[in-house]
């Protein structure tokens, strides 16, 4: 009897605990949304009528965005970010995880109103943090083994093309065209090739 084939589906990224997620696993935007723009309403001391009129909206699209009813886009979020004093990110950001992993096509992606555009948020700068960011290019073969990095470090990859083994060296995750992975850079981890022509973008931060 013949043995069976093993599988080379990629393995399924973990859930981050609260993050709030559709039906198929993709996070709920409205959700988000809503949760990060109570949170900033509420550190900034604002009324809900304070910040609708900073930023050019009626107070009902806000109520409603905080209610997670209504499809929010880019530049709504934009003006609000802008009027409650807080990045764009901190009103899409997820719930953070060591380890993460966003498989192309998945995360928080929110949608321009003029044009055909969509922004999906991998991942946000840290207060006093500093990123410098690479592009890899690599072949199969030996992979390439890194030694822990300064203390806090963390590691972004975004794969481009080709297929890798990618993050920490006891437990690397499989990554196709498209998807994106964070890790710990403080910790020893690895890049291998899986494919010829690999590519990705590599962002480094420390704080």
């Amino acid at each position: 009897m013949s043995e069976p084939t093993p599988s080379t589906t990629p393995p399924a990224a973990p859930a981050v605990p609260g993050a709030p997620t559709e039906q198929g696993g993709r996070p709920d935007v409205r959700a988000l949304v809503a949760q990060g723009l109570r949170t900033a309403r509420a550190r900034s001391g604002l009324s809900l009528s304070e910040v609708a009129r900073r930023a050019g909206i009626a107070k009902s699209t806000l109520s409603a965005l905080e209610s997670a009813q209504g499809n929010p886009g880019v530049e709504t979020l934009w003006a609000l970010s802008d009027a409650l004093g807080v990045p764009f990110s901190a009103l899409v950001e997820r719930p953070s995880a060591r380890v993460q992993v966003i498989r192309a096509g998945e995360g928080p992606r929110v949608p321009a109103g003029d044009a055909t555009y969509e922004a999906t948020l991998l991942a946000a700068c840290p207060p006093m943090a500093r990123r410098d960011l690479y592009r890899i290019t690599a072949e199969p073969g030996v992979p390439r083994r890194s030694e822990p990095h300064v203390y806090g470090a963390q590691e972004h990859l975004v794969l481009a093309s080709g297929r890798a083994l990618a993050g920490p060296l006891e437990a690397p995750v499989e990554l196709g065209p498209g998807d994106y992975l964070s890790y710990p850079g403080d910790e020893p981890h690895l890049f291998e090739a899986l494919e010829p022509g690999t590519t990705a973008v590599l962002l480094s931060e420390t704080s």
